[in-house]
């Protein structure tokens, strides 16, 4: 983030105190030390120098004693015990760490052209920068104002944006002002140093070193702070008159700080005695920390198992704290602090063998984050220029050339051994958690040795030359990584566990223990005293009945305490010396790990396994991450990077507030995208098994079994068909004939791979990342629904060009086989599958899904109108009644699939178990769309002919009559042909209710039997509202009912404007004469000849049985007419006028005489308005039975 733009709030905190300054500067002098104290005191405060809570305890509260020159220092009478040196080294570091956060901002913010401040890059400003820089830290503004005259524009945005920066830089200098003062006031004071002893002292000491030194460091690699510095500084001299007060002095650092570990080198002379002693007190914790993997194996480090009955004993030592203490700070230590008193190099061995030591362990080391320091070129070119050092650059090259042969290969030895090692530790603790109590240092051992591999991994893998990058890779990390965050989520869920043990073990032997060397001691001085006595009564008032109440424990009061008694008896002439008394240091470092154990787990866990230094290392992060994924046998551990995600807040700091959610953004998108990516390849994962298995019951279809039938018939016959040494076919389920438990298959692979990576997305339910909560599943269900839906469509192998659709039963095979897939991803992975079916599955029902897309609703739906029911209304297609199927009939143009194939019942039930009712309702809506646009056309036809129908609706009895106004009629074929494509329609509709009938009957029989039982039982008087209402319900299960009530909402919405409901009805009326004037016509067409095979005619005609019944039943129920009635007449009308072509001699007109006969049988028995006795009185039954006789005689004479 570009600190000018997101700190400007901490701007006026920066002026305000320089406006305090500048009030108490005379003040100040004028005082004594006491005031001077205090205002020192408040100004660090001011500045954000001070913690922002530092917890009391039995120490009294202190402040900053007054800030004296180094002469002065030495003149005073100085009290040891009035130094605070613990909270000056606490405040230090911490402030210290800020500081390096917000330098790095900066240099970042620099880095980025995007984010540099604006007047760095600006053309008008180049030369004046120039300029700025070339004369830095001179200021010149007389004679240059050619040169600076841009500048003068724009002072006041300079001031203000530039302001953050500069005060940052102006921060750092008061930083080394004080860390300075407190080095100088720990030589005096000749502090003792011991790492082993006074572990917290020395620890924060040579923190506080390295952390200064770091500083200056990256003070120095920021390009642009000469002429971030300067031009502020002109800028203000320009507003005001005068350069900022701190100027001389911060240009001055600037210079002198070129080489920082150079000019370091020099002031460091007068301290090298305390860092030489602090740091040669490593040589006893570093080289056993710096084993090799094998030294490692053979101590069995970290097994809980290697000494069964010693599982239970506490795991101790006399340096506990150097334990768990990070490898990565202690080479740090060592190198820095040595580059610092170089001199002791010459002079003790022990201190070059660890310098040596350190050396061949790294190549570089980590400055802060991602910002490193390539040690042998820059210790290199620091000793070159020592006279006599000719040794030592030789000692360099030699570490060196180790360290570039050897280092990688002895830190992957590491891993390995560690990968092992955390497993085994993390079984036995989940199977015994109790253990964590005893062996928790074991935990924070491993935690810690585990962090600074992979730290170390991390550092050089970025930072090595590519011919010797393999070392450098490891595609097992996040096997490593995964146990550390199992041996982390330990800690976490079984807390009470280790409070209850380590309560009791503080109130129960260290409170026992500390009393006894307390009271040995020879020697000890009222406050020492005091101090003693509470840490002695703190851990006696402990009992386990606290941690069953859940009280909060807080011992940051007891810990600063024993940090201030450190820094008390360090110094020399103490009264009490630390020095002579190791046994009480050593046994109170064990007491503070102890508490920690009780008050500050999390804080530990942060200390010892933080990880969130792959914020900065994206692009490696991502790689290993892919690499992960790639490698089978370590997906299972690929959960480990989104939970890296979860530690990057905490390399967050106070100092640099802006920079959270820019750290929480990155945490945030590369946890989706890593749970994403996981998601994705299970997903991928799932789809191959499925595909596989959709091929498996491909093989089972009816289709397949052909070939097979036939071998086996000629086989039975003798019949040699095909060439000889033909392959026999392969039967299905021959694959899961095992012959070979090696002999692994793409499937077993598969199942592997997902078994693996599903273990890893079930690994935790859900984890937090900055205030947000991740649920891997969740991203596993959302993309299964995603490619499940994909997937069915896909199936359906729709091509639009050659209209080309899979069949409904495979369609169903496939899908069948992919949900019984998907119901066994349950097995692996806690996720509700029967979601995701529902979720998809009534999507699949509707029109479009929930993205717009088209489901295979839509595309059967358009498929059986479009292309099927089309060929039909064109002759290529009949409907069967007796195979209720459409059949392909015998045309020059054959069709390019078989409509029986999609048409039978079995296909017809298989579209009804994919559509559901639903989705049938759809396919209902639209053949009814379809119906009513043909009755609009019919009704055109009728008012075309409304005079000639309204005569003939009253003239049936007198034939020549009628014989004259039939001619007159115009568009019959139009008629009888738009009649048909309705009756195929709800032939094929028919068909499609049946199937559904059929199909909900088999899943739900008990509610379609009550639904039948309704519908058959609505009594005649019920209103036709409340009826349709049933016949509603009745048709959604598939029932047929007496008035199609899809049908009547179609034709309903067909409301002409300017035609009353009295003309509609008429129309109707008409529309029912002109059908049953015009069937006589069909006698002559060649093609209605009826086939007792097919139960029908070629041409469908059949079918105007059901269109009659269908259309009359809507029609009259809309216009609240007597269906019966009107059915009646029609059945007049329609025997008068096919009675009269009985009496025809021109044999075209009535070739198939016979044949149309019995449309009247058809359509008395689909009606269940009309009976045999009706249409008994309206045409002889002897002519029905004479004309069934003539056409079987036909049938009989044609086929033979």
């Amino acid at each position: 983030p570009r600190l000018g733009q997101l700190g400007s709030g901490c701007e006026p905190c920066c002026c305000y105190l320089r406006r305090w300054k500048r009030r108490h500067r005379s003040s100040r002098r004028k005082e004594g030390n006491g005031s001077e104290t205090e205002a020192d005191a408040a100004g660090l405060r001011l500045r954000g120098f001070c913690s922002p809570s530092l917890p009391r305890s039995a120490a009294d509260s202190w402040t900053f004693p007054a800030r004296r020159s180094r002469g002065s220092m030495s003149r005073s009478v100085l009290q040891p015990s009035q130094q605070k040196l613990a909270e000056k080294l606490t405040i230090l570091n911490d402030r210290g760490i800020g500081m390096l956060t917000r330098l790095y901002n900066i240099k970042k913010a620099c880095g980025d052209p995007k984010a540099k401040p604006s007047y760095l890059i600006d053309k008008n400003l180049e030369s004046a920068v120039k300029f700025i820089v070339r004369k830095f830290p001179a200021v010149e503004t007389r004679n240059n104002n050619q040169q600076l005259a841009q500048l003068q524009k724009e002072k006041p945005e300079i001031l203000k944006n530039l302001a953050l920066y500069y005060f940052t830089f102006v921060d750092v200098m008061e930083f080394k002002d004080h860390v300075c003062e407190l080095l100088n006031t720990i030589d005096v004071c000749q502090v003792f140093f011991d790492i082993t002893v006074n572990f917290d002292l020395t620890k924060n000491y040579l923190d506080l070193i390295i952390t200064y030194a770091t500083l200056m460091i990256m003070l120095s690699r920021i390009e642009e702070r000469k002429a971030i510095i300067g031009l502020y500084n002109y800028a203000h001299e320009m507003t005001h008159g005068a350069s900022d007060r701190e100027y001389p002095r911060l240009g001055q650092m600037i210079v002198d700080y070129e080489n920082p570990l150079k000019k370091m080198m020099e002031e460091f002379v007068p301290h090298s005695k305390s860092l030489s002693d602090a740091l040669i007190s490593l040589q006893m914790v570093y080289p056993r920390r710096n084993l090799s993997a094998d030294q490692w194996r053979n101590a069995q480090l970290l097994s809980l198992i290697s000494a069964p009955s010693t599982m239970l004993n506490p795991a101790q030592s006399d340096t506990m704290p150097c334990e768990y203490l990070s490898l990565d700070a202690m080479e740090k230590w060592i190198i820095f602090g040595f580059i610092l008193c170089h001199g002791i190099l010459n002079s003790d061995a022990t201190a070059l063998s660890l310098w040596k030591l350190a050396l061949q362990s790294s190549s570089c080391l980590s400055l802060f984050r991602d910002e490193v320091f390539h040690i042998h070129k820059a210790v290199e070119d620091l000793f070159v220029n020592i006279r006599g050092y000719n040794k030592r650059i030789n000692d360099v090259r030699e570490c060196k050339e180790a360290a570039v042969s050897h280092a990688g290969a002895t830190h992957r030895e590491r891993r390995k051994f560690l990968r092992s090692a955390l497993k085994e530790l993390a079984t036995v603790l989940s199977d015994q958690p109790g253990l964590l109590g005893p062996k928790a240092l074991f935990v924070f051992m491993a935690l810690s040795f585990a962090r600074d591999e992979i730290i170390w991994l991390l550092r050089h893998a970025d930072n090595i030359p590519k011919k010797i990058a393999d070392d450098f890779m490891d595609k097992h990390i996040a096997e490593l990584i995964f146990y550390m965050e199992e041996l982390r989520a330990h800690v976490r869920k079984y807390g009470p566990v280790m409070q209850r043990y380590y309560v009791q073990y503080l109130s129960g032997f260290d409170a026992v223990v500390l009393n006894e060397l307390v009271q040995n001691l020879s020697v000890c001085p009222e406050d020492e005293s005091i101090i003693m006595s509470s840490f002695v009564n703190t851990m006696t008032s402990l009992n386990v009945k606290q941690v069953e109440d859940g009280e909060v424990f807080d011992f940051r009061g007891m810990r600063l305490d024993w940090f201030r008694l450190q820094a008390y008896t360090s110094v020399s002439k103490a009264s009490l010396g630390l020095a002579d008394h190791r046994e009480l240091g050593k046994m109170m470092n064990t007491i503070i790990f102890h508490t920690k154990m009780v008050d500050s787990l999390v804080e530990m866990l942060v200390e010892t396994s933080d990880l969130s230094i792959f914020c900065f290392y994206s692009r490696a992060f991502e790689k290993m991450f892919q690499q992960c994924l790639e490698l089978p046998s370590q997906s299972r551990y690929s959960i480990s990077f989104p939970l890296i995600c979860t530690h990057f807040m905490s390399c967050t700091h106070e100092l640099c507030p802006e920079e959270r959610h820019h750290i929480g953004d990155r945490s945030l998108s590369l946890c989706n995208m890593f749970l994403d990516e996981m998601a994705k390849q299970a997903r991928n994962l799932i789809t191959d098994i499925c595909t596989e298995q959709c091929t498996l019951s491909d093989q089972l279809l009816p289709k397949h079994c052909a070939k097979t039938i036939s071998q086996a018939v000629n086989k039975k016959s003798k019949k040699q068909t095909g060439k000889k040494g033909e392959p026999e076919r392969e039967k299905p389920g021959v694959e899961s004939m095992r012959k070979n438990r090696l002999v692994v298959t793409n499937l077993d692979k598969l199942h592997t791979a997902l078994s693996e990576l599903c273990f890893s997305i079930n690994y935790v339910p859900n984890m937090m990342v900055w205030e947000h909560t991740f649920t891997p599943r969740e991203y596993l269900t959302s993309h299964l629904e995603i490619r499940f839906t994909k997937s069915i469509v896909g199936m359906t192998m729709y091509n639009q060009a050659t209209q080309e659709i899979a069949k409904p039963s495979e369609l169903l095979t496939s899908v069948r086989a992919y949900m019984t897939v998907l119901q066994s991803i349950e097995n692996y992975v806690q996720i509700d599958i029967t979601r995701v079916f529902n979720n998809v599955l009534l999507q699949q029902t509707q029109h479009l899904d929930s993205h717009g897309e088209p489901t295979i609703t839509s595309l059967y739906t358009n498929w059986y109108l479009e292309t099927l029911l089309r060929q039909v209304s064109n002759g290529h297609i009949a409907y069967f009644p007796a195979m209720k199927a459409f059949v392909n009939l015998p045309t020059e143009n054959e069709l390019t699939f078989n409509a029986e194939e999609y048409s039978d019942i079995s296909e017809m039930r298989a579209l009804s178990e994919l559509l559901g009712p639903y989705g049938m309702k759809f396919l209902s809506e639209s053949l009814m769309w379809h119906i009513s646009s043909q009755v609009a056309e019919l009704k055109k036809l009728v008012v075309e002919n409304v005079d000639v129908l309204t005569q003939m609706r009253t003239s049936f009895d007198k034939p020549e009559q009628m014989a004259a106004l039939f001619k007159r009629l115009s568009s019959v074929d139009s008629v009888l042909k738009r009649m048909t494509i309705i009756g195929v329609i709800l032939s094929f509709r028919s068909l499609a209710q049946e199937a559904l009938r059929d199909v909900l009957s088999y899943h739900i029989p008990f509610l379609v039997s009550s639904i039948e039982d309704f519908k058959d039982h609505i009594p005649r008087e019920t209103d036709m509202k409340v009826a349709m209402n049933v016949y509603e319900l009745s048709s959604a299960a598939g029932l047929p009912c007496e008035i199609d009530p899809a049908l009547v909402v179609a034709l309903s919405s067909q409301k002409s404007e300017n035609i009353s409901p009295e003309e509609e009805y008429k129309i109707a009326c008409l529309l029912m004469v002109f059908v049953a004037v015009s069937l006589p016509t069909l006698a002559s067409n060649l093609m209605s000849q009826y086939s007792p095979a097919i139960e029908g005619h070629c041409n469908n005609i059949h079918c105007l049985a059901k269109a009659i019944n269908q259309i009359a039943a809507a029609l009259f129920t809309i216009h609240k007419g007597s269906i019966e009635d009107r059915l009646k007449e029609f059945l007049a009308l329609a025997s008068s006028s096919l009675l009269k072509i009985g009496q025809e001699t021109d044999k075209s007109t009535t070739r198939n005489r016979e044949s149309v006969y019995l449309l009247l049988d058809m359509i008395v028995q689909e009606s269940p308005f009309l009976t045999m006795d009706l249409l008994e009185s309206c045409f002889p039954y002897v002519l029905l039975r004479n004309a069934y006789h003539a056409v079987y005689k036909q049938s009989v004479t044609s086929s033979a």
